[in-house]
């Protein structure tokens, strides 16, 4: 406060020196109140086009008054332009957009190059070369690179396969007998985060049996990972009914066989209905890996833990592959049977005995 009571109110002096002389005008001080745009308009008031006189050479007198009261500078002078908001502009759609074509108003393209619609079908302009796209009237040179990259190893199968069929005269072994008429379908599902240990209960509780009632007892299971393991069979019956062609005899509305009551390995009987229905003839567990985790203790202190991750793999097959199997197994016992069946020998007289041997 003495500071400020030191300065002089040049105010008062000057405004009781304009009150003594009529001729002398006082000009306040700018503070710091004192806006751009106002400072602008006061300064030239007629607008920013106006243009004034050219400036003359400064007096004393005036730039003692200048130094003590704040006047015009040499200096030029900012002026504030009013700025005009952009016109509204109404929103459009996306350059990628499938109705972008429609459109009638201006695209917003990103940079770079635009993805242009294609053309009506029609008769080319004038200037314009017609591009036929059709398959047959492709390339094939350019394919061919792609399609047959090896064309010496593919001659070498080829010739390697008709001598096969010559040799076998067209017989084919019951392994690829099996392939061509049976179907199954693999399915590998994703690391679930728990144990080998937990998880193998739960592959060999589902391991032989139909898919619905797998799918069944992981539904009705208090196990944590029954719920994962529910989700992968969903999947996996959907993967082969789509990929496979699996289960679908009755959709196909083909006439139901009679049923078929069969023993299993377990020594368990099965009756089956329908031999396209689907069942899950191996369930294996995989070990994946560890991942981190941190438990956190009292007074600061952090155990690190690795928290196993495991995966389910399941092959899902048809019901009449369960039934070839059992003809088989029936068919191999009775072999067995009757390599170890005793039968007599013919009731024939013994004649021409002699008492010593006859070497």
């Amino acid at each position: 406060m003495a500071t400020m009571g030191a300065v002089p109110q040049y105010g008062q002096l000057i405004r009781s020196i304009s009150a003594a002389r009529p001729g002398f005008s006082y000009v306040p001080r700018r503070t710091l109140t004192y806006t751009v745009p106002r400072r602008a308009t006061e300064d030239n008031p007629n607008g920013p086009n106006d243009k004034s006189s050219p400036e003359s050479k400064p007096s004393t007198l005036s730039s003692i008054k200048n130094f003590f009261f704040g006047g015009k500078s040499t200096a030029a002078k900012p002026t504030a332009r009013r700025t005009v908001a952009p016109h509204k502009r109404e929103g459009s759609l996306s350059a990628d957009s499938i109705f972008a074509e429609d459109e009638a108003s201006p695209k917003l393209s990103p940079s770079g190059r635009t993805p242009a619609g294609r053309k009506p079908t029609g008769p080319a302009e004038e200037g314009e070369k017609e591009i036929d796209y059709a398959v047959d009237r492709r390339n094939k040179d350019t394919m061919h690179t792609v399609l047959d990259p090896n064309p010496k190893a593919r001659m070498r199968w080829e010739r390697k396969m008709v001598a096969r069929e010559i040799r076998r005269r067209g017989r084919i072994t019951t392994t690829e007998l099996i392939m061509r008429t049976e179907r199954e379908s693999l399915s590998k599902s994703h690391w679930f985060k728990t144990s080998v240990k937990k998880l193998g209960p739960l592959a060999r509780q589902i391991a032989g049996k139909n898919i619905d009632d797998a799918m069944l007892q992981m539904r009705l299971s208090k196990k944590k990972a029954a719920k994962e393991v529910l989700q992968h069979l969903e999947h996996a019956k959907n993967v082969a009914v789509v990929r496979s062609g699996m289960g679908l005899g009755a959709v196909e509305g083909k006439t139901a066989p009679k049923p078929v009551t069969i023993t299993l390995k377990s020594g368990e009987r099965k009756t089956i209905s329908d031999p396209t229905s689907i069942y899950i003839a191996q369930a294996w567990v995989n070990r994946g890996p560890y991942g981190y985790d941190y438990d956190h203790r009292a007074r600061g202190n952090i155990n690190l833990m690795r928290p196993p991750y495991t995966s389910l793999s399941v092959v899902l097959k048809e019901e009449k592959t369960r039934i070839r199997e059992w003809q088989n197994r029936e068919a191999q016992e009775l072999r067995k049977r009757k390599a170890q069946l005793w039968t007599q020998l013919p009731d024939r007289k013994i004649t021409a005995q002699q008492q010593y041997y006859c070497w």
